[in-house]
């Protein structure tokens, strides 16, 4: 059978990418495919951070070539990451590709622990990953992640802290812990705004922004005004939670922000004396959330003491205990949101001329 480009494309489709779902081609992961004679050389390019599953995805494109004909196949995969679409009429900003916001409906959910430890599995994944915390009533970031002192910069410049690999930003570098802050919603939206924008973030593939939680006037005005290309709503199993997360949930829609997913968090508890296992916040909230609104759950996250500690402490789970289940969940959450995020639109505004007026002419 002789080998053609289209043949050799129809073949590559029957890879799956396993965090996707679909096959090379029907996920737009095909960068090149050149035939000579019997030979096959093919890129396939990854607009996602999974650098565990590089070569398993390499090899299986290479064995299909060859089940399809190929006496050789040249196989190269390559993590590409690009930026997506943000709302209408805002623009991606400088230096960071995508803005992942992780939000909730309501407050004491984990949802800090979430996205710091979705940072750090973004990070581990391979990707330039930051972090700005906008829950400016509990800026926990710079705890959870074991980052102290105060940015610096000059004339409307801010350079982020790092730690962990990552580079991060937080009211909670300029407020003493244990003062309030006493701020009316227009001067906190400006001032997130400003730290946004000001900060010189450093090649980010992902910036992924602590939301403040609930359905308010602050995050109302941060959705609708920072350019984000997905959302992530955390909750736990009991109905009052997801019934709050439900709002959150509708409020990306309704400012055009896709969301990647549901975390469920606090989803199961085991007894650390006898192993029983109980569901302390009920069960199912999460799923039953996801059918209505079609929206997938990334993933499922025990009630845990040990992810509290270790945050508490500035070493997150997946830093703290890479290999151990919890990191896992949160590795696979992480690798799921992403791959969601690389099939919607791209954006394509960085490519395109600045436009001058032209000067008056005397």
């Amino acid at each position: 059978m002789t080998l053609t480009a289209e043949s050799a494309r129809q073949a590559l489709n029957g890879v799956m990418d396993p965090n996707i779902g679909k096959g090379l081609a029907d996920s737009g992961e095909i960068a090149s495919i050149q035939v000579d004679g019997e030979s096959v050389a093919a890129e396939i390019s990854l607009d996602y951070p999974a650098k565990d599953d590089i070569e398993p995805i390499r090899s299986a494109a290479a064995e299909a070539l060859k089940a399809a004909g190929a006496a050789t196949a040249f196989v190269t995969v390559k993590q590409g990451i690009r930026s997506h679409k943000v709302q209408p009429l805002l623009r991606v900003l400088p230096n960071v590709k995508n803005i992942i916001a992780v939000s909730s409906g309501k407050g004491g959910v984990g949802k800090s622990t979430v996205a710091a430890n979705l940072a750090l599995a973004l990070s581990a994944l391979g990707a330039r990953v930051g972090v700005l915390d906008a829950d400016v009533y509990g800026p926990s970031q710079p705890t959870m992640l074991g980052a102290k002192g105060v940015p610096q910069g000059a004339e409307n410049t801010l350079y982020p802290m790092e730690s962990h690999g990552l580079q991060i930003n937080s009211i909670g570098f300029w407020v003493d812990p244990g003062e309030p802050l006493i701020w009316r919603g227009p001067m906190i939206a400006s001032a997130l705004k400003q730290m946004l924008t000001d900060t010189q973030w450093d090649n980010l593939d992902y910036l992924v922004i602590d939301m403040p939680p609930g359905t308010g006037d602050i995050q109302l005005t941060l959705s609708q005004e920072i350019p984000v290309a997905g959302a992530i709503v955390v909750t736990t199993p009991q109905d009052i939670a997801t019934l709050d997360a439900k709002r959150g949930l509708v409020m990306f829609r309704k400012v055009n922000v896709p969301v990647l997913g549901i975390v469920e968090n606090m989803a199961l508890f085991r007894c650390p004396h006898c192993g029983h296992l109980e569901h302390i916040f009920g069960e199912g909230g999460a799923e039953r959330m996801s059918k209505e609104y079609g929206v997938p759950v990334l993933g499922s996250l025990p009630l845990d003491t040990r992810i509290r500690e270790e945050a508490d402490s500035g070493l997150p789970t997946v830093i703290a205990e890479p290999e151990s289940d919890t990191a896992k969940i949160f590795l696979s959450i992480a690798k799921k949101a992403a791959a969601a995020l690389s099939q919607l639109p791209r954006d394509f505004s960085a490519g395109l001329p600045k436009v001058k007026p032209a000067e008056a002419k005397e």
